[in-house]
């Protein structure tokens, strides 16, 4: 919402002179962020985990996917990447290749990429095409006794050059994995609260009857102050908490980034900022294109 803009800065000094305290303590704020951030989601995802970073938050959804499905394997999109932590790097093949390798829990599945990718925008279906390689990445490991737990993915894939799946892909993928007993997690962490113009969420470009198990959220949250989230089903938090072993985050969810995250959403309210991305986005589009008529050397315009 802008560098040190006013609201966010008078929210932050206003709880700060009245109490921050570890999430032990019971607060409003936590409760009255997490009903407003519902207000923005899918009626489904009404659990909410709150945490300090968009690693943390893919941590958690990771711990999540394996707890309520019991299995371990993970597929990730070619380029992807989600976060520092050693459990996010092994799924991040724009940092796993430069290190150790890929792990044999990890699958990655080609980036449905209709410019340059696998299948392009002459093929007859490419969405098809491109959830039937999760599909058959699905059947490999099955042949190797291994099983999936979820199918980990941007909602817009930005390493990989801001790349927009084509409408329909996740459901196709969705079936796929959810057959295999794998959840679908879908990483926010960069291009969600309004960002994508058209809607608040980027998953919710592939359609309406299209919906996560698991979505995480990190960078716009806070404006900048540390504060991310994981907002699940009910029934995946259930199973995370039947293990007896209660999430415990010290700072997660503490009263200042609480308020922080309410004045955020009333600011992008306020000044209506999604449409303000979709006007500023179209209007540099068509700019855009028409320079792509004059020049062949640009090739697509994301």
């Amino acid at each position: 919402v802008g560098h040190c803009h006013p609201d966010i800065v008078k929210a932050a000094h206003e709880q700060n002179q009245l109490l921050n305290t570890n999430s032990r303590y019971l607060h409003d704020n936590l409760v009255d962020y997490a009903e407003r951030l519902s207000k923005t989601l899918p009626e489904k995802l009404r659990t909410f985990y709150f945490l300090n970073s968009g690693s943390e938050a893919n941590d958690l959804a990771l711990r999540l996917a394996r707890q309520y499905t019991k299995h371990e394997d993970v597929i990730v999109l070619d380029h992807a990447y989600h976060g520092h932590l050693t459990s996010l790097i092994d799924i991040s093949p724009y940092k796993f290749r430069n290190l150790e390798g890929q792990k044999e829990w990890v699958h990655v599945a080609p980036v449905p990429d209709t410019y340059r990718g696998l299948y392009r925008e002459d093929h007859e279906d490419s969405v098809t095409a491109y959830a039937n390689e999760v599909k058959n990445i699905i059947e490999q490991a099955h042949k190797r006794g291994r099983k999936i737990a979820a199918f980990f993915v941007e909602s817009l894939p930005s390493v990989g050059g801001q790349i927009i799946p084509p409408a329909g892909y996740f459901q196709k993928v969705a079936e796929h994995v959810h057959k295999a007993g794998g959840v679908f997690i879908a990483d926010e962490i960069q291009v969600g609260f309004g960002r994508v113009g058209k809607h608040f969420w980027a998953f919710q470009l592939q359609g309406k009857d299209f919906i996560p198990d698991i979505v995480t959220m990190g960078k716009p949250i806070g404006n900048g102050h540390p504060i991310a989230c994981v907002a699940t089903t009910k029934e995946i938090a259930e199973a995370f908490g039947a293990t007896g072993v209660e999430y415990f985050n010290t700072f997660g969810g503490n009263p200042v980034s609480c308020a922080i995250g309410l004045a955020v959403l009333d600011v992008i309210e306020k000044e209506h900022l999604q449409a303000h991305a979709t006007e500023v986005g179209n209007f540099l589009m068509k700019l855009l294109k028409e320079q792509k008529i004059k020049h062949p050397i640009i090739g697509d315009v994301r």
